[in-house]
Order: structure tokens, then sequence, then C-alpha cells
């Protein structure tokens, strides 16, 4: 267990109350997950103890639900190498992590509520830049939450997604696959719980694309949606302005500052980084059916009717 960070005693308690964490059980959950992995033929997995520990936190410490999701973390690799295409060696990573189109805020509202990440597609050129490519710079910076930071897994997470300057060119690039993928890896891969996800300076045409990845969501997640527009007040209530970055007035810094945050943070993980893309599945090998592209997301369409100024 010399492996598992201690909790802050408050932090602790919440994943008692509300993840069913047991401190005299972790250990041999732990162990039966780690027995399960060596046993699937077609899964190369992480096994240390604090990413495990991640993903029982996330599933509430049910062990079956675990093992899907785990399963289903590794599958997208093969499923939608697409999500994973730009990683921390390549030339583009650094380029589209300076653009600022997703960064987590290092400045937490407080111990036990939930961590916010700030997306703003509108920041990349969809001429020079696809939404799968901001999404793979976003998911190594997830690997290093899933990591290092205990009280967004506890307490979740609540997304604002600022679509200020979003055009044709980025909806475009938004098909029902794309979408049907990003919500399977927000819902059915990782171990987040998201808490919220806020939408602000909401464009014409920006319906269509809401109702459609709404339509793809579970009821819990559905009920977590919060249109806000123009008004930040409202988005307040839910995300105190102070922590957020400067140009939202907040004293969080500014987007440039946590850009480079996480440009430290991934080099302090480069070993880790490096050593995870060996990680996937072999779908040849799965016992039973293997997972397709297809038979999880569909096949290629376009919302090219979208009307939009």
């Amino acid at each position: 267990m010399s492996s598992i960070r201690p909790l802050p005693a408050e932090l602790a308690e919440k994943a008692r109350q509300e993840l069913n964490e047991d401190s005299k059980t972790v250990s041999s959950d732990l162990q039966h997950i780690k027995e399960w992995i060596k046993k699937q033929p077609h899964l190369r997995a992480r096994t240390d103890d604090q990413w495990l520990l991640a993903f029982l936190r996330g599933c509430k410490f049910s062990l079956e639900r675990t093992k899907e999701k785990l399963d289903m973390y590794y599958a997208l690799r093969t499923t939608a190498p697409d999500l994973y295409k730009i990683n921390h060696k390549h030339q583009l990573f650094n380029e589209i992590l300076d653009l600022g189109s997703f960064i987590f805020l290092p400045k937490g509202i407080g111990l036990t509520k939930p961590a916010v990440a700030l997306v703003r597609p509108g920041a990349y050129d969809p001429n020079k830049y696809t939404v799968s490519e901001v999404v793979s710079v976003s998911n190594v910076i997830e690997k290093i939450i899933l990591m290092e930071n205990d009280n967004a897994i506890i307490s979740g997470v609540q997304n604002i997604l600022d679509l200020e300057n979003v055009t044709m060119g980025h909806f475009l690039q938004m098909t029902p696959v794309q979408m049907k993928k990003m919500v399977v890896h927000m819902q059915e891969a990782t171990p987040f719980r998201v808490k919220g996800t806020h939408y602000l300076n909401t464009p014409k045409g920006f319906e269509v694309i809401f109702n459609a990845m709404k339509n793809l969501l579970n009821e819990k997640n559905k009920s977590r949606l919060y249109v806000h527009n123009k008004n930040y007040e409202e988005m307040y209530k839910h995300i105190p302005k102070d922590i957020l970055p400067a140009e939202y007035g907040g004293n969080g810094g500014t987007i440039k500052e946590i850009v480079e945050y996480w440009k430290q943070k991934v080099r302090e993980y480069s070993a880790f980084l490096d050593e995870d893309l060996q990680y996937g599945t072999d779908e040849s090998k799965r016992p039973g059916k293997p997972k397709t592209a297809e038979d999880m997301f569909g096949v290629e369409g376009s919302f090219r009717q979208l009307e939009f100024d």
C-alpha cells in the first residue's frame, strides 16, 4: 500500500461516504483487479496502485464496473486511435497545448469540491488542426490528472465549454461518429465523474450539435448540462470566479501561465508518458467478439446542413 498517496482526512471521508472506499479492503480490491488484468489475453494495462485506484474510485469500488471501464479505456486506443495520435513527443503537442484549447485549472475550488477544466475550441484553427488532435493533447493531460489529482477523481470534474470564436469549420469536424467517440471516452472509459458542463458564448447553430451530443449522454449527465451563454454570473454560482484564469476575471493565473504549468508537468511525467504508449488492446486476442470502431461508433456522416453565421 506504500505506493498509494494518503488522503487528507476530509477527502478520505468524502471517498468513504460517496464512493464506498474502505481502507481495509483497498489492498485486496487492487490485487483482484491486477489478477484480472493478468488473465486478459487482449489487454495491456498499467498496474500502478495509484492508477488502478483512480478507476476503482471512479466506479465506486464496483469491481465489475472497474473491469469494464479499464477494458474500455484501453480498447479506445485501438478503436479510436485518432484520439491518441498526438502524444507528448509529437511535434504538434506543444503547438496545440500553447493554444490553450484545453486546460485543467491548477487552482481548485477547495479540497472536496470538483476540479475544473476549461475547453475553448475557438482557440484552434479548424483549417490547421482537427478536434481529434486537440482531444489527443487533452488525453495526455488527463493521464497526469488520473495519477496525481485525487480530488478530481473523488469530488468529480466540472467543465467550462467556452464557444467564443467557434466557426462552421469547428462544427463540421463534429461528425456523429466523432461525438460518439468523445462521449464513449468521457462517459464509459475514464473514471472522472462529470458534475457539470457549462456552456458559454453559444453561437448560432449550437443547438444542433448540443442536442445531438445530449442524445448520446446518460440521464445523469444530461441533467448536468448548463447553457449560460453570456450570463457569466449564473456560472459563478457553480464555479467561483476567483479560480478562473485572469482572462475570465479570476485569480487563477493567465491562460499562458496555466499552459506553462502543464508543459512543466508533462516534462516531469515524461518517463511515465513514454511507458504509457505501450498499453492498449489486441482485439484479435479478445475472448469473444473483438471490439470494432464500426460497432462502437457507427459510420461517418456530418452536419453539413447546419445554418451558421
